[in-house]
């Protein structure tokens, strides 16, 4: 390992002695890069959580209920008296269901307690009109990672995972009264359920191609296709009235509906139910039942530990209230001077996109004028919001009540002012993610990029860092965040967020051919934990490849730049350490690549890469420059 070279592996080179401290905690299935900057946010609040609760000087009423609610998950006492019971209360809505008819009846029961159902509706932005929202219908998810794991070609892999969740299942069952063999037919019905459904729901690579899930269809033929069930009956129930037009996100599930529930699998669908549904509540009962039902994703991510309940409690009470909890992070610890550097950034690099679109060669001239109305109008969210949503105002529990109790009305809270919002325009001036999230996103139908503050800080981004540092982290990631706009889904969205083909025919052919090289560039690449889906990451692919164009360009016009600098921060930022059964997981559900991958395979496309560091045709990281890609 002392020999590795730059040229061969700029990730390793440059993150070798932190890889070799790294140590992944018992109770995570990675450390590094996110993960720190993550554990540090966490430890931060986690202290105001416990000065605010002690001191009960509470800057506002959500606060105070965020911190009583972190006081109440974290009381085991308290939970182990309320043992079981109240998932076991919750799922006693399902003796009701006798027929398809009291399913259609007690829908609405169903999900607003939580209850998995094989149908699940709700209301979301109108992907072609984003001014507005429209109902989504979607299904049930697996029991397995994916719907690849169900195939001939992971039948191993297959039956090992199974085994895991059947003993899991199986463990948590016996804490209830059904007498033995009753536990052992539901755990095996639940498995026959989600065969139905793995047979017919979308693959986490089908998900990925985001705005296939626009297929409107008039309610009355939805309730035709959905013929088994009353689904006119469960809309009215649902929203007062019937809507005219549905969105069906899974066509071929749907489709295929009657397969899945009709009179003769409604008990496969009960018992499913029931099973699945007990282990979604265990993390909000006992701590015993914690540790029972989070065993299945603790083993495909090779983690032994369960995270410690005051962790625990932190992120379900700042999870629950993120908005007003990201507020109070952002106003604290995020400084002026440093919204206003990073702002400039984002701005330098919104308007260094507009010049390269200018002379991109993909583009003819009316295509290239869309693009650039796409980049001037589009949003940036920096930092954290001004104001808490009026939601959080009915964010209000009962103290005295069982954990489960609380957040299962929590959820219910939420759901029903979603389906409230049917009737009222989109609020675009909402944020994606609070302010304390170690993450960025670019929103599609709203075209706009969040930066939460919790980001803004190093190896991504300081004010002591040099701005060539900056560039290669902070700068490159937000680049990438603006390319979300021009990968192989945003591109179909015009400067509204509107589904709208907005290109010539010949530009969006140019493009695709784009596409089509970024995929093969990664597909089928072998590593330790399987082979690259290169289709499956295409978009995020996409998007560090942007993201590295514009900056580099902004790098050739700043004086005093390191290109060292900038491509060693670049590697930096992408530093981690994962278990191997995680990273195997992450292949088959993450958009995102590998994180070697994604510091190794963006600079060979671009010839600062090859000038800095003397990359030829003899070393790794080397491809030939009919093979580089540069799209943006």
């Amino acid at each position: 390992m002392e020999n590795i070279r730059i040229q061969d592996d700029l990730y390793t080179y440059v993150n070798q002695k932190k890889l070799d401290e790294l140590v992944i905690p018992d109770d995570k299935p990675v450390a590094g890069g996110f993960n720190e900057l993550n554990d540090s946010v966490e430890k931060i609040m986690m202290g105001e959580f416990e000065t605010l609760a002690q001191t009960k000087e509470f800057p506002n009423e959500h606060l105070e209920r965020a911190c009583t609610l972190y006081a109440i998950a974290k009381d085991a006492d308290r939970k182990a008296k309320d043992g079981i019971a109240p998932a076991l209360k919750a799922l006693a809505v399902l003796d009701q269901i006798n027929t398809l008819d009291d399913f259609s009846r007690l829908y609405k029961t169903l999900s607003l307690g939580g209850i998995p159902t094989p149908i699940n509706i709700g209301v979301d932005t109108d992907m072609k009109n984003t001014k507005q929202h429209l109902v989504y219908m979607q299904g049930a998810s697996v029991i397995l990672p994916d719907t690849t794991y169900y195939g001939p070609e992971m039948a191993a892999q297959k039956e090992q995972i199974i085994g895991i969740w059947q003993g899991v299942a199986s463990a948590v069952l016996a804490q209830t009264d059904l007498a033995p063999e009753v536990q052992a037919q539901y755990v095996a019905d639940a498995l026959a359920f989600d065969e139905i459904i793995a047979g017919l729901a979308k693959s986490r690579e089908e998900w990925s191609r985001y705005v296939e899930m626009y297929n409107p269809m008039d309610t009355a033929a939805a309730a035709e296709m959905l013929s088994t069930i009353d689904f006119t009956a469960i809309l009215t129930d649902l929203f007062g009235h019937v809507p005219a037009t549905v969105i069906v996100t899974e066509p071929r599930y749907f489709g295929d509906f009657a397969k899945i529930l009709n009179a003769d699998t409604l008990t496969l669908y009960k018992h499913w139910a029931y099973v699945t549904g007990l282990l979604s509540a265990c993390n909000y009962l006992s701590e015993e039942l914690r540790e029972l039902g989070g065993a299945y994703m603790r083993a495909l991510m090779g983690v032994a530990k369960m995270q410690d309940i005051e962790k625990f409690a932190y992120n379900l009470a700042s999870g629950t209230y993120s908005e007003p909890v990201g507020i109070y992070y952002g106003d604290k610890y995020f400084g002026k001077e440093a919204k206003k550097d990073i702002t400039e950034i984002v701005y330098q690099i919104i308007d260094t996109y507009k010049e390269r679109i200018k002379t991109n060669e993909i583009l003819g001239e009316q295509t290239r004028a869309k693009a650039i109305l796409k980049l001037s109008t589009m949003g940036v969210k920096m930092g954290y919001p001004d104001k808490v949503r009026p939601i959080y105002e009915k964010m209000v529990f009962d103290a005295d009540a069982s954990l489960f109790d609380i957040v299962r009305s929590l959820q219910a809270v939420r759901e029903l002012a979603s389906y409230e919002k049917l009737n009222k325009p989109t609020e675009p001036e909402n944020w994606a993610m609070p302010g304390h999230m170690v993450n960025a996103c670019y929103d599609p139908f709203v075209n706009d990029i969040t930066f939460p503050a919790a980001i803004l800080q190093a190896p991504f981004y300081s004010l002591k860092q040099t701005r060539s540092e900056n560039l290669g982290g902070i700068g490159a990631v937000i680049g990438h965040e603006i390319s979300h706009a021009f990968d192989s889904n945003g591109a179909k969205c015009d400067e509204n967020g509107n589904i709208n083909n907005w290109w010539t025919d010949e530009d969006f052919a140019r493009f695709d051919a784009k596409v089509q090289d970024m995929i093969a560039q990664f597909d089928g690449i072998e590593l330790p934990q399987g082979k690259v889906n290169g289709a499956f990451i295409v978009s995020e692919n996409m998007a560090d490849n942007g993201g590295m164009s514009v900056t580099l360009d902004i790098m050739g016009k700043t004086e005093g730049t390191s290109y060292e600098e900038y491509f060693s921060n670049w590697a930096r930022v992408w530093c981690q350490k994962a278990r191997p059964e995680y990273a195997q997981m992450l292949l088959a559900v993450d958009v995102h690549g590998p994180c070697m991958l994604r510091a190794n395979m963006p600079p060979r496309n671009f010839p600062e890469w090859y000038e800095t560091f003397g990359v030829t045709e003899n070393d790794q990281m080397y491809i030939a420059p009919d093979k580089r890609i540069v799209i943006w």
